[in-house]
């Protein structure tokens, strides 16, 4: 037997392989398939099963690519509703692959529908358990994601119940010696306090998660409740995909419009310019959203980009489009791109240029807008004073800025600043708007 991690820095998400005896078993897979195609091909091994531990909603799985094309039977929660082929893997039920046998185990509170696979080794020892979103490391899986989304609809405050029981019943009884694989590590936006250790045991976790605490119900709850991130746009969207079955990774690649270079987009289209923001501020389509090929471009495309809009996709290369589309697809927004173009004609619209020394000399001549997080602007204030409107809403909320005054767009490293720059400048038409960038840094050293 072998255990085999694959993750997606990007959604730090975390999937895996079980090997046994020529047969391969994957759990909560990634929308592109080639890594497990890949892995088992080095194992001339073949895939046969996919476990799902509940329909995610931070990226699209490609469960029923490989149905189709290996006929892998898709084990997951009759709970789902699942539009796919597959078969019901509930508390209970067993299956044997090669000398191996995974158990399911009914786990909800970050959804109603979770389920959390125990692996069972060839001596019949409980080996390791993957946990999907129910279990972290340092923590457990938010439970508001449901409420508006899935087959299944629940509130908050009754998910967060069900997790306090699931931790009760279902996870604390396990041994010590058991290995935690979750689906998530830090950074993901499916927890709050989230470990950037990939694996962890149960013992490991009794002693140091909040969740293994002994603490009553209600303490569990209102602890839970607290301080979760931002709900991203695209999270609804990728549920109910996953619950239908994503289409073919490759095909719907192939399928996003490549435009020759220098074409003219459409008037009033909206455009996610992914090229650096002094490239931008050089020029660009005017209106267009410079969302820049980082990190977490996947997520603040999700976030800033609802799923009932169409959009363009500008880059200064072939080769950079290429990954932004790959980028998309993760969410399952390759589907939304109406075309994808190398420099576009039209890029007419320019930047302001922050004066870091007239900011500090006068910083009350500006309108200070912070586009952190509302915890993040609580917790580490930078500048009093300052209207913080998250950048995850500014679309929605650009008119509460003021205009009387150049604005100065801030985040907490440079990166959101960008694009919240972008977002205000096409929307407040005619005032100077200006984006501190990486001078934030500075700030941020007198601040603490």
């Amino acid at each position: 037997m072998h255990i085999q991690q694959f993750y997606d820095e990007g959604l730090a998400h975390a999937s895996y392989a079980i090997l046994s005896e020529g047969k391969v078993a994957l759990v909560d897979p990634g929308r592109n398939p080639q890594a497990y195609y890949d892995y088992a091909e080095a194992n001339s091994a073949k895939i046969v099963a996919v476990f799902e531990t509940h329909p995610h909603a931070d990226f699209v799985s490609s469960h029923l690519e490989f149905h189709k094309n290996e006929n892998a039977t898709i084990y997951v929660s009759k709970l789902v509703g699942a539009e796919y082929p597959h078969t019901a893997f509930d508390q209970g039920d067993s299956v044997q692959m090669g000398k191996v046998t995974f158990k399911s185990l009914h786990t909800p509170g970050h959804s109603p529908d979770s389920i959390s696979i125990l692996l069972v080794d060839e001596n019949g020892k409980d080996n390791a358990l993957f946990s999907g979103d129910t279990l972290f490391i340092g923590d457990v899986g938010r439970p508001d994601l449901r409420e508006k989304a899935g087959n299944l609809k629940a509130q908050r405050e009754d998910l967060a119940k069900m997790m306090f029981t699931t931790v009760q019943e279902k996870l604390k009884p396990l041994a010590d010696d058991v290995l935690v694989f979750p689906a998530h590590g830090a950074g993901s936006l499916c927890g709050k306090n989230l470990s950037d250790a990939r694996q962890s045991t149960i013992g490991e976790q009794r002693a140091t998660n909040w969740a293994f605490g002994d603490i009553d119900e209600k303490t569990f709850v209102d602890s839970l409740l607290q301080g979760q991130p931002y709900i991203p746009k695209y999270f609804g969207y990728d549920v109910d995909m996953n619950k239908k079955g994503a289409p073919s990774y490759q095909r719907s690649i192939s399928a996003v419009s490549m435009w020759p270079e220098g074409a003219t987009l459409p008037a009033g289209a909206l455009i996610i310019d992914v090229r650096k923001q002094d490239a931008f501020a050089a020029g660009h389509i005017p209106g267009a959203i410079n969302i820049m090929n980082g990190g977490k471009f996947e997520t603040w495309l999700g976030s800033i980009v609802g799923s009932d809009e169409k959009f363009f996709l500008v880059a200064d290369s072939e080769a950079e489009l290429e990954i932004v589309i790959f980028k998309s697809a993760k969410i399952g927004y390759e589907q939304l791109i109406k075309g994808a173009v190398v420099n576009p004609s039209g890029m007419t619209e320019k930047g302001a240029s922050f004066d870091l020394e007239a900011f500090k000399e006068n910083k009350d001549a500006y309108t200070i807008v912070d586009i952190r997080s509302a915890d993040e602007a609580k917790n580490e204030p930078i500048f009093a004073g300052s209207l913080n409107i998250p950048l995850q809403q500014l679309r929605e909320r650009a008119g509460e800025v003021p205009t009387e005054k150049p604005v100065v767009v801030h985040c907490a490293g440079g990166y959101r600043s960008a694009a919240g720059t972008s977002i205000l400048a096409a929307a407040l038409k005619g005032a100077e708007v200006l984006d501190m960038s990486e001078a934030i840094k500075e700030f941020q050293l007198v601040a603490h």
